[in-house]
């Protein structure tokens, strides 16, 4: 039964993106430069990709990872509440790793009882190793290379080109990769599942199972929490930024920091995916360019990006021929409606082009708010929308004209041409008929010659004769 309701949640969860076409991107120019290799940044309300730098470069994910692995465990697991108890050898085989020094932990002890709630918290906050191998050991029967064969499955699923998983926890492994677009598009399907955005944007977590056995307070101790790592929305943090929130940090020492977050303001909400930003600066201190460059792209955004009216629903676009008139030539069109859309301040709206799709002659009658065509608007080669244009007013139809066209198309009609066709067809026919009546009324006049026979004798009555 869980692993039908598992299979029902995942195929609701995946809705959205059947069929789904690919995101419109426009690439407008960051007023600074980002010192992240690879970058993508999209308007979550109109699905929009505004900015883009190296989005298909391959990047080691790191714990980035974790987005994908709570995917998979929320899509399994039907009671957040479940308990589960830690065991260490879940996961101590990873110390002996040489890159060790990546791993990081969330104070989580063997045997220690936690819900799967706190354990996905302390994976996307902290991206405990306890947590997230013990999740991946649960939610696979013990199987932690099935749980990734599902990792790389789903990714495959939703339209990932570019990714391979060989582990849940993100250290490094030379052919674990993914890209920024690719990170991007397992991101907002994370979004649309079920508890994912409030497990990874939550900037702090309790157990509901303090284990206070294990977990001793002392006076003036803090109770056993957990913070998210990205300290953009830490308040007492000097990377803190007013609608920044979660949704994963990833720090690997050989390859450099990333980064996936949500920046909201004024109800528009856009995703931040940053990847490979260097860990140190020119002289080798330990920098967050990471966190610097998350901040220069959402004060871009906020900033210069704004709803804008690009397509009035009150102008006078184009006209159409209009034949069989009573009082007009022809009638305007107008847009359907207003035309709205996210645009960058920096680009002068008249760059924006109109293409309207219009036939050059209607016949009347016409309507007012008669779809009569369709218009385009374009910047740059690419089509940001597209609105039907209706007639501005009525055209009523001239008898007159009417009359004067009908009787000129008549015969020009395929209607005509096929009620010709058939009327000969059935005159011929008819004069075959009166010939052929004729000839058989003609044959039943003749007068018919009589045959005169000589009855046959009878040799007996022959030999009578002869005798004689």
């Amino acid at each position: 039964m869980k692993r039908i309701l598992s299979f029902i949640m995942a195929l609701t969860a995946l809705v959205p993106f059947v069929n789904k076409s690919e995101a419109q991107a426009f690439n407008f120019p960051l007023t600074s430069q980002i010192k992240s290799e690879s970058a993508i940044v999209i308007n979550l309300d109109s699905d929009l990709i505004i900015h883009e730098k190296n989005p298909d470069v391959k990047q080691t994910p790191g714990a980035l990872v974790n987005i994908m692995t709570a995917v998979i465990c929320l899509e399994n697991c039907d009671n957040l509440k479940e308990e589960i108890t830690v065991e260490e050898d879940v996961y101590s085989d990873l110390y002996a790793s040489e890159y060790y020094m990546d791993l990081c932990y969330a104070d989580i002890y063997d045997g220690d009882v936690l819900t799967v709630e706190d354990l996905l918290s302390a994976m996307m906050l902290t991206s405990s190793i306890e947590a997230t191998q013990t999740l991946a050991y649960h939610f696979s029967d013990g199987n932690i290379s099935g749980f990734v064969d599902m990792m790389n499955q789903k990714a495959s699923e939703i339209g990932c080109t570019a990714t391979n998983f060989t582990n849940p926890n993100g250290l490094y492994d030379s052919e674990q990769y993914t890209t920024a677009r690719d990170m991007a598009i397992i991101t907002e399907y994370a979004l649309k599942v079920p508890h994912f955005e409030e497990i990874a944007t939550q900037t702090e977590h309790t157990p509901s199972h303090p284990n206070t056995e294990r977990h001793m307070l002392y006076e003036g101790e803090e109770p056993w929490k957990w913070t998210h790592s990205n300290l953009m929305t830490d308040k007492d943090s000097d990377y803190y930024y007013v609608g920044a929130k979660g949704i994963k940090t990833a720090n690997t020492s050989s390859v450099g920091r990333n980064i996936i977050t949500l920046g909201s303001k004024s109800g528009n909400n856009y995703l931040v995916v940053l990847m490979k930003s260097p860990f140190t600066d020119a002289y080798g201190e330990r920098q967050f360019y990471h966190l610097d460059d998350a901040e220069i792209i959402l004060d871009w955004i906020f900033n210069h990006f704004s709803y804008q009216v690009l397509l009035s629903d009150s102008i006078e676009i184009d006209e159409i021929e209009v034949e069989l008139g009573e009082n007009a030539d022809y009638v305007l069109v107008k847009p359907e409606e207003e035309f709205t859309y996210l645009w960058y301040d920096g680009i002068d709206l008249a760059l924006i082009k109109t293409e309207t799709h219009c036939p050059d002659s209607i016949k009347a009658p016409v309507s007012k708010g008669q779809n009569l065509g369709t218009v385009d608007l374009k910047y740059s080669g690419e089509t940001l929308g597209t609105v039907n244009l209706v007639a501005v007013s009525d055209v009523k139809r001239s008898k007159s004209k009417y009359n004067l066209y009908a009787a000129s198309s008549f015969s020009k009609s395929p209607w005509f041409k096929n009620a010709f066709i058939v009327s000969t067809v059935l005159c011929l026919i008819y004069v075959l008929i009166c010939i052929y009546a004729y000839v058989c009324y003609k044959n039943r006049q003749k007068p018919v010659k009589p045959i005169y026979t000589v009855p046959k004798a009878d040799k007996s009555d022959r030999d009578k004769k002869t005798k004689k």
